[in-house]
């Protein structure tokens, strides 16, 4: 018995898995830490949390996701299947402007948008040069917080829905028609449930912004299970009670995640890229064509070009106040870091990837399947499973200092950049993770065969084969956790060195210190860094 033990070993404990327990490892480390604090029991204020302040963070976070997802499937599929089935003026141009809010972090689109409708603001100095008696909109309530998140999301929902509009048969609607059913009627019967897997999808990733929200929703003093973390951070000081609210929030996002799945039951959903018949696009009248440029144009209007124009207003206003000697060094750090972190997070996507597909023990070969983890859990606490082990590492650090070496080290880790990268490489695995991974499954599997018969090491047949078919992938990969990185505040706030900021940062604390109109500068700054490669993911998308 031991002899066999020993011989499965030696035959499959090889370097690769090996590697991939390292990986395992180091990705999973923060979500242990999480799982491990709930059974430690929850802070002293848990009590005083349930009883006076959870039922708020329930009603809110709930009314925020019904509202959310009503609104960003609203404009997310309504402009999907227009642009995708009819001609009308501006149809190209629209096409990819649909994509551009998700360059303006939903933070900022609030910060615009509590300025635009403020008093004495932007729509009331327009009205008055009208002469129209200026009303007011108060938007700093739960329903502007819902306006301004689905207006931001809702490209989640559009970009999955217009990839399998684009390719849908025109057959299958040909056939309806056929059969007399108009075309509102096919699209509800035919199109939709077919498209159901990737609207669901992009619905679950509005789920999941929508509960990492932070700075919207306290800006707009709306209390969510979000603020409710951050509250018991740094207000109570009681990181337990913290992991108890995140575990609610998981366990919303894995019920609707397990209820979908359940609901869809045993049905298939596939169509065919290669497809004889793709969806026609119709020739309307030029009254509907003003009413579909009206209908696609309105979210764009909204989720970018007013919140854009707002900023560039107060930009005006403020630039020469704001940008001071010191504001260069942020933007130059704030770059930097995103750089830095992206290309980090890609080299640690392909190594999840590859590394379980090399090693020879099959219970790690599925082990890839722990990289989609860390987008599930809000910013904040993936900032809290980090800082627990490493703040523990730490402290092991000085203690041996001090004996052996008489020496007081101090903190080698924590209150570092290296740990705000490793925690945006655990949140964002999952974003580059996924386009490498679509990537990788279209290359044919007999042409690493082939370089694995000729004596090529498993690294060498990456090396020289697949990285450069996937260089795609990687770039639309790195693309997509730039952005996302430039944009992520929660989890910066809590990480980040007192030493470094970022433009996200430091919008949030000139909007904490009602100077609004000076955080337009850095503001503006994260969204120029985030249209340029959202073009370019959009000209991936239609290659």
């Amino acid at each position: 018995m031991k002899k066999r033990f020993n011989t499965y070993i030696k035959r499959d404990f090889n370097t690769w898995s090996m590697l991939t327990l390292a990986i395992i490892a180091f990705v999973s480390l923060p979500i242990i830490t999480i799982f491990i604090q709930l059974f430690l029991g929850p802070g002293e204020s848990w009590l005083h949390v349930v009883k006076n302040l959870l039922p708020d963070y329930t009603v809110n976070t709930v009314i925020l996701i019904v509202g959310c997802t009503i609104l960003t499937f609203l404009f997310g599929v309504s402009s999907a299947w227009i642009v995708s089935r009819y001609h009308f003026f501006m149809r190209q141009p629209l096409e990819w402007l649909l994509i551009l809010p998700l360059a303006i972090p939903s933070y900022i689109t609030a910060y615009a948008y509590a300025g635009f409708f403020d008093y004495g603001g932007t729509l009331e100095l327009l009205l008055r040069v009208l002469n129209i008696n200026p009303y007011k909109f108060d938007v700093m309530n739960i329903y502007g917080l819902i306006f301004v998140l689905s207006i931001s999301l809702y490209p989640y929902v559009y970009i999955s829905s217009r990839v399998v509009f684009r390719y849908q048969s025109s057959r299958l609607i040909e056939a309806s028609k056929m059969l007399g059913a108009s075309e509102f009627k096919t699209l509800l019967r035919i199109v939709l449930p077919l498209a159901r897997p990737a609207i669901i999808g992009g619905l679950i990733l509005v789920l999941m912004e929508v509960l990492n929200d932070y700075g919207a929703a306290k800006y707009y003093g709306v209390q969510t299970f979000t603020t409710g973390v951050f509250r018991a951070w740094f207000s109570l000081e009681e990181p337990s009670t913290a992991i108890y609210l995140s575990a609610i929030l998981l366990v919303v996002v894995f019920l609707f995640i397990g209820l979908e799945r359940w609901q869809r039951g045993a049905k298939k959903f596939t169509f065919s890229l290669k497809s004889e018949a793709k969806l026609s696009k119709l020739k309307v009248s030029k009254q509907s064509q003003f009413v579909l440029f009206i209908i696609v144009g309105f979210p764009v209007l909204l989720g970018f070009v007013l919140p854009f124009f707002q900023l560039l207003y107060w930009c005006v206003l403020t630039f020469s106040d704001v940008a001071s000697a010191g504001f260069y060094p942020i933007a130059l750090q704030s770059l930097g870091i995103a750089v830095s972190a992206s290309f980090l997070t890609v080299i640690f996507a392909v190594f999840v990837l590859y590394f379980p597909k090399w090693n020879r023990i099959a219970i790690l070969k599925q082990s890839s399947r722990i990289a989609v983890l860390g987008y599930a859990i809000p910013g904040a606490i993936i900032a809290i499973g980090v800082m627990i082990p490493l703040l523990s590492l730490d402290k092991l650090g000085i203690e041996i200092g001090k004996t052996y070496f008489d020496a007081d080290i101090g903190f080698m880790i924590n209150g570092t950049v290296f740990i705000l990268i490793y925690a945006y490489i655990i949140r964002f695995l999952a974003v580059a993770f996924n386009p490498i991974e679509a990537g990788q499954l279209k290359l044919k599997n007999c042409l690493s065969e082939s370089s694995r018969l000729l004596g090529k090491s498993p690294f060498k047949t990456f090396l020289n084969i697949e990285f450069p078919l996937l260089k795609p992938s990687l770039i639309g990969a790195f693309i997509l956790v730039f952005v996302d990185v430039m944009k992520e505040l929660p989890l910066t706030l809590i990480l980040k060195p007192y030493h470094i900021n970022t433009l996200a940062v430091k919008a949030y604390e000139f909007a904490s210190d009602e100077m609004i109109m000076e955080a337009a500068l850095p503001s503006l700054c994260i969204i120029a860094t985030g249209i340029v490669p959202i073009i370019l993911l959009n000209r991936l998308i239609l290659k």
